[in-house]
């Protein structure tokens, strides 16, 4: 085990939409960046892709070694089984981390309250917060309730409810009080927590500046996004696996992370603890200019897809010429 400098930081779910983000942020901030996935050939954004995966213990040895600070940024929402799956990846993973030596591990969790009954997801989170640190390593843990960029899963939903439908069946959950937070936030408090001594071992509650209904959401979405309002018809005896049905079939979230996000959408998640602003002050984006940045950076992904499409088909054309 090599003495790590304290620049060195590793990322898991690089290639994810939080950690796709984030790996940028670190190098931006002076990190060396070492982006762990299961699939480093195929890697190609920012940090030295290293491979490794959180469900086999044996392959986290490398990655961890040398660094002073780990990003734990992945879960199983889309797996049937995701609590005992996640259980036993946070385990191993801290038990990895406390082994190589690093000093901080910082988890994104999601918001909820303790005395509340906990959706299994929201449960789930809570665990692996405990267990992320259950050989010693110090872990500072952010709790957020649905992020706002291009390419969450969250926001994906709420996005493609407001461009499909012209209105919409809504259940008991849309009325849920919620504190979404901008994708751009999350980054700057993810990278403004590390390495702050008085924030090992902190739980920290992050938002924007709203708190805002599933329905506000949604309608204000979609008169961002498509300039007119989304009507509304309640249905409140719809279930959650009759919600879960009609999320899978009018969006492309496939039906068991729906079904783990409905049951989740039950729970209110709004921050009840300001501190974080103690240690990464400074102002919060509100929602409405949260999802222009989210729309904004769509169109920008839609743009280089297709450049990068009609490159590939260029270069096709040029090599069938020169046969």
């Amino acid at each position: 085990m090599t003495k790590p400098p304290t620049n060195r930081v590793l990322v898991t779910g690089a290639s994810g939409f939080i950690g796709s983000h984030l790996t940028g942020a670190l190098e931006d901030a002076g990190y060396e960046v070492r982006a762990m996935t299961r699939h480093p050939d195929d890697y190609h954004g920012a940090g030295a892709p290293v491979a490794g995966d959180v469900s086999d213990p044996a392959s986290l040895a490398g990655p961890l070694d040398g660094v002073s600070a780990a990003y734990y940024l992945v879960h199983s929402l889309d797996s049937a089984d995701f609590v005992k799956t996640d259980a036993a990846a946070a385990r191993a993973f801290g038990a990895a981390a406390a082994e190589a030596g690093v000093q901080q591990i910082i988890y994104l969790g999601g918001l909820g309250a303790d005395d509340e009954k906990l959706s299994d997801h929201l449960r789930s989170r809570r665990e692996v917060e405990h267990l992320l640190g259950e050989a010693g390593v110090p872990v500072t843990v952010l709790r957020a309730a649905v992020v706002i960029g291009h390419g969450g899963i969250s926001w994906e939903l709420t996005r493609q409810l407001v461009a499909h439908l012209p209105v919409m069946v809504t259940p008991r959950w849309v009325y849920t009080r919620t504190q979404p937070i901008a994708l751009l936030d999350v980054i700057r408090y993810l990278v403004g927590v590390l390495d702050v001594p008085a924030a090992a071992g902190q739980v920290y509650e992050i938002g924007g500046p709203e708190v805002l209904r599933y329905a506000d959401m949604l309608q204000r979405a979609a008169r961002l996004s498509n300039h007119r309002p989304l009507p509304m018809i309640g249905v409140p005896m719809l279930t959650p696996s009759l919600s879960s049905l009609w999320l899978a079939l009018v969006t492309d979230v496939d039906l068991t992370t729906a079904r783990n996000l409905i049951d989740s959408m039950s729970n209110e998640v709004v921050v009840h603890d300001d501190s974080i602003l103690d240690v990464v002050p400074g102002e919060r984006i509100g929602y409405d200019e949260a999802v222009r940045l989210a729309l904004a950076q769509r169109d920008e992904a839609e743009r280089a897809e297709a450049e990068r499409a009609e490159a590939e088909r260029a270069e096709a054309e040029r090599a069938e010429a020169g046969r």
